[in-house]
């Protein structure tokens, strides 16, 4: 599920290096000295720092690690150096030879391009309206060369300056969530400053861009799903609105901190209730609705082809899912499936179980929770580890 070295150093200074940099963002916005652009806080200089290339060049990684350490050696020499007098003179020679000690990374590695909207998020929250509102979107705008399936092989891809990415595989997961938002609206350039994507600012508005990028993820998960036998990237199931009984309405989401099994309502049984999981139902229609009236129930026709899309299937009615504590999608069983095994983990981390997890036993589901909540999904989202 990660590509990721194990190492919880770099996870932490990729962490910091995202978290500076939003802040200073915030920082500036609230001094009035950062512009907007797309509804947002606008990053204004065309460098950010990189994460993503620390994954790959470690060597640069242990080199900016050792020169945050140092240079915060550096501030607390200076401050101690203000406060105590009779050695300030030593103290400064001391924070000079620390700078000079210092095994400053190539720029070339730690800085990468940056747009105004690197920094961005969605507001859209994943819905199942809005992966909706991204389907006609996509069929509209975007089908001709990028293809229904996305794979990069429509009618007039190769008619095109480069050839169209194929947006099944990790490109929409490596980067981030707003440079995918400014690509959409303001196109793509190569080196040369050459054209190889049109903007669709004039077409789309920034509530339809996010939209598209929605479906993009919800059909790239489940056409990774039908390649590969797994969700080779995290997803989220698509929020939806829930009734439980006469409660008030709650998004799925809301559950976030406890885990969930989806259920897509068909004519056989339903599972039984399990006090590990909270259980949420996906009806096609009111009858189906009506037979699950004192459950967990989402009704809307989005959510059905919402989880469709994820899950690969023009059959959803039966299929279960199994949400983590985490909020990520990680396992299906399949319609008519007596009990859960590990082929059912569809979205796996790279670490080998922990030792206390055993084999899944005939019932799986108590050994599959184990694996699950003992393999957390950690993966970079534009450098940054979530």
């Amino acid at each position: 599920m990660s590509d990721l070295p194990e190492a919880g150093w770099l996870n932490l200074l990729i962490g910091l290096l995202q978290g500076a940099q939003l802040q200073l963002l915030r920082l500036l916005d609230a001094l009035g000295l950062a512009g907007h652009a797309h509804g947002q806080p606008a990053w204004p200089w065309a460098l950010r720092l990189s994460g993503e290339n620390l994954l790959i060049d470690l060597g640069q990684a242990r080199r900016l690690g050792l020169t945050v350490v140092l240079l915060a050696a550096v501030l607390l020499v200076l401050l101690l150096a203000l406060l105590w007098r009779r050695r300030r003179a030593w103290l400064v020679v001391l924070a000079a030879l620390l700078v000079v000690a210092t095994p400053w990374p190539e720029a070339s590695v730690v800085l990468v391009p940056a747009y105004p909207t690197s920094f961005q998020a969605s507001r859209t929250g994943f819905t199942a309206d809005s992966i909706e509102r991204g389907r006609v979107l996509f069929a509209a705008q975007c089908v001709a060369c990028h293809g229904t399936d996305g794979r990069g092989q429509g009618p007039l891809a190769s008619s095109q300056p480069v050839w169209p990415p194929n947006l099944s595989g990790p490109l929409l997961w490596r980067r981030a969530d707003g440079d995918l938002l400014w690509h959409v609206l303001d196109g793509m350039r190569d080196r040369r400053g050459n054209t190889t994507m049109p903007g669709f600012g004039t077409k789309l508005s920034d509530a339809d861009a996010w939209a598209l990028i929605d479906f993009m993820k919800a059909q790239g998960a489940g056409e990774s799903l039908r390649a590969a036998g797994l969700w080779a990237q995290p997803i989220a199931p698509p929020d939806v609105t829930v009734q439980c009984g006469s409660k008030l309405p709650r998004r799925l989401a809301s559950w976030r901190g406890q885990r969930v099994r989806v259920v897509a309502a068909g004519d056989g049984a339903s599972p039984l209730d399990d006090p590990r999981l909270v259980t949420v139902f996906l009806a096609p229609d009111a009858g189906a609705a009506a037979r699950h009236a004192g459950d967990c129930v989402s009704t809307s026709p989005a959510a059905w082809t919402a989880f469709s899309l994820v899950a690969a299937t023009t059959q959803l009615a039966g299929t279960q899912f199994i949400v983590d504590r985490d909020g990520w999608l990680r396992a299906r069983g399949e319609p008519g499936k007596g009990a859960w095994s590990d082929d059912d983990l569809l979205c796996r981390t790279e670490q080998p179980p922990s030792s206390g997890v055993r084999p899944l036993a005939a019932d799986g589901l108590g050994a599959l929770i184990a694996r699950m909540d003992a393999e957390p999904v950690r993966f970079v989202k534009g450098g940054y580890v979530h």
